[in-house]
């Protein structure tokens, strides 16, 4: 059973679920794409060298053996939703918990 693929297929599902049930609708703005664009380059330089030079290792029975160079599909998919989740959760406390003019929230200043 590929059970990476389908972890990181499920990732990707939940992320766009949290997306829609917590209202930010991260997925519908245009800025976070030239984001992602820019988390991309950085994540093809690092996982690129960490699976290249074999730091890290697959298992080919436990995903689709899809790779784009030498990083497996499923590093995108859970790079996709790291990123992106860590972002709805970001604006959704930032809607619910009041900041100080500092920018911190209330009651924690440095």
């Amino acid at each position: 059973m590929k059970e990476y693929t389908l972890l990181a297929f499920f990732s990707v599902i939940a992320t766009g679920c949290a997306d829609t049930l917590t209202g930010i609708r991260v997925l519908r703005r245009g800025i976070f794409y030239g984001y992602l664009a820019v988390i991309l380059c950085f994540k093809l330089l690092v996982n690129g060298y960490l699976t290249g030079s074999h730091i890290v290792l697959y298992d080919e029975r436990f995903f689709l053996n899809i790779r784009f160079g030498t990083i497996p599909l499923e590093d995108f998919l859970f790079g996709f939703s790291m990123v992106t989740l860590t972002i709805i959760l970001w604006e959704f406390y930032k809607k619910i918990i009041p900041l100080h003019k500092s920018g911190y929230p209330q009651g924690m200043d440095p």
